[in-house]
């Protein structure tokens, strides 16, 4: 009875060495996510006219990530990992006609270099967060959405990323990845529509897949 139980515990440890050896030599990744990002309302200082209040589109949001791991073991594995993330088409509104304030549209992109822990990553099944800062940029659609041009400019600022996900791996090298990720960056150049605050989070909430090798 001891001689099975011995060969089975030397079975489950060669095992894990086994897996995460594997995982040791599968140190990159590349991926890309599809999902919505989310901003908040925000209301306009001042406004004496109707709806003053700015609404942005959940638009429609690519990220892509390359990422490479510098310490894996059973338990956690730690990452650095590069995102680049663009929000090509956030529809606005605000104002009415005659007190047309905020461009129809804008675009956002993010870069950011951020670390990465999973747990269990030798496993199918890994949770892991995420913590980073980069750069965003916005650039808006040069017409108001009501009429005229638009006095507002592209703004460049620091970002601050954080966020958390899951991995699951469904065939050799191939994974999907669910993630929530929040980007906190400056707050678009709007002059007809000043808000008061400086930043504002823009909730990303995807899904995709990424490969191993």
């Amino acid at each position: 009875m001891f001689g099975k139980r011995l060969c089975l515990a030397l079975l489950t440890v060669a095992t894990t060495l086994s897996i995460s050896a594997v995982a040791q030599d599968e140190k990159n990744e590349v991926g890309g996510l599809l999902g919505r990002t989310f901003i908040s309302d925000q209301g306009i200082q001042n406004a004496t006219y109707f709806d003053p209040i700015i609404h942005s589109g959940k638009g429609l949001t690519f990220e892509g990530e390359y990422a490479r791991r510098f310490l894996v073991t059973p338990i956690y594995s730690v990452s650095a990992e590069g995102l680049l993330v663009y929000n090509w088409d956030v529809d606005l509104n605000a104002g009415e006609y005659g007190h047309s304030v905020v461009p129809s549209d804008m675009k956002k992109l993010f870069v950011t270099p951020a670390a990465r822990v999973n747990l269990f990553p030798t496993t199918a099944v890994s949770p892991w967060i995420s913590f980073g800062a980069g750069f965003g940029h916005i650039s808006q659609n040069n017409q108001l959405i009501y009429g005229g041009t638009n006095p507002g400019k592209s703004t460049t600022s620091a970002v601050i990323e954080a966020g958390f996900g899951l991995d699951v791996k469904v065939w050799s090298k191939l994974s999907i990845r669910m993630d929530v990720r929040d980007f906190w960056a400056g707050e678009p150049d709007f002059p007809l529509a000043p808000t008061g605050k400086t930043r504002q989070h823009n909730f990303f909430v995807g899904g995709g897949a990424f490969w191993r090798f």
